[in-house]
């Protein structure tokens, strides 16, 4: 009897020292969070692999890379039981659809502007399956009509500025042939509607939201935002990888504040029609007097 206290006490004593030694022991649930933020980590990268791939101009490498993410992403989704992890995985599947979907759609010369409606359309299922699988709340998705008027007006203010900057930094291509009144709205419909709304939800509303959670506040936004900046870098274009780093920043800042869906999609789509409509027929106008 003696001998077996012995042994417990020893083992007791063990068993304390080791609580002291590693914190892991002593505090399991930062150890499991820990773990997540760095498997979640590893899935990143997986993202940011083919998009320097196409920053780099390899575009058929990058797409064969995403076909094999979107694979590993899938079934990481099925099997993994970590409810979070899973979530993460599920937001990042967007990333490879929206990209397929992005270049298998022709480029249509007389109306540039319908393939972005056939892209952005496209992505309207997939995002709707993965929000009532996930139980995204109107919350989370920023669904909200409160404050309007006052997020429209903000939202051309900053689309204004932002619009100016990138047309100063890359200038850029004209989507519409003149400023008349069916253009502009034709522009306004498809950029708000369609790009703003779309690619807001799945970098804001899905994507910045999981990632928050893995990585707390400031540092899923951060990621969130490098993740757009390198998604919106076109070919080679390390000038706008930056820039939309900043625009992702200032935009994922204004949902965590608002969290208004209407205020950053108007946001985005103002961006959009005064760096790719307004701009540079004003511009253009003012160099041919």
């Amino acid at each position: 009897m003696e001998k077996l206290n012995l042994t417990t006490c020893i083992e007791e004593v063990k068993f304390f020292k080791k609580l002291v030694e590693n914190p892991e022991v002593k505090n399991p649930k930062k150890s499991i969070f820990l773990r997540k933020k760095a498997f979640t980590s590893i899935i990143l990268l997986l993202i940011f692999l083919p998009e320097l791939l196409i920053y780099s101009g390899k575009i058929e490498d990058a797409l064969f890379l995403y076909a094999g993410i979107l694979a590993v992403l899938s079934l990481i989704s099925i099997f993994l039981k970590d409810q979070e992890i899973c979530n993460v995985c599920q937001a990042l599947l967007l990333l490879p659809i929206l990209r397929f979907i992005n270049f298998s759609i022709p480029v249509f010369s007389e109306v540039i502007l319908l393939s972005f409606v056939f892209i952005y359309a496209s992505m309207i299922i997939p995002i709707t399956i993965l929000a009532i699988n996930q139980k995204f709340t109107y919350n989370q998705l920023g669904l909200k009509s409160k404050k309007i008027i006052c997020y429209f007006l903000l939202s051309i203010f900053i689309g204004l500025i932002l619009g100016q900057i990138e047309y100063s930094i890359i200038p850029a291509t004209q989507l519409i042939p003149d400023l008349s009144i069916i253009n502009i709205l034709k522009l306004t419909i498809v950029m708000i509607l369609f790009v703003g709304v779309i690619e807001e939800i799945v970098f804001r509303s899905i994507l910045q939201t999981r990632l928050e959670e893995i990585y707390g506040s400031w540092s899923g936004l951060i990621f969130a935002s490098l993740i757009f900046g390198l998604m919106n870098s076109g070919c080679g274009n390390l000038y706008k990888i930056f820039y939309a780093f900043f625009v992702g920043l200032l935009i994922g800042y204004l949902f965590q504040k608002t969290r208004s869906l209407p205020l950053i999609a108007m946001t985005h789509g103002f961006i959009n029609i005064f760096a790719f409509g307004i701009i540079p027929h004003i511009k253009s106008e003012f160099v041919l007097f």
